[in-house]
């Protein structure tokens, strides 16, 4: 995973093979985990958002495969 550069806006990578990306709008950091917006979750601090998203990959379960 790459360093997390605190002067731009817009940041994205992947954690343990799973899409994550932080956007800073208005002063709040908003999360997208699967390139799908998590709508309720928020943060101060772009570290604090980058750490919720490694937190919730690490608690969800592998992904097997995909429905056709």
């Amino acid at each position: 995973m790459q360093a997390i550069d605190l002067t731009r806006d817009f940041w994205s990578d992947t954690y343990h093979g799973r899409p994550i990306a932080i956007l800073n709008h208005c002063g709040r950091w908003l999360v997208y985990l699967d390139h799908v917006l998590q709508e309720r979750m928020q943060f101060e601090t772009a570290q604090a958002a980058v750490t919720w998203l490694q937190r919730k990959v690490d608690r969800r379960p592998k992904m097997r495969g995909r429905l056709h």
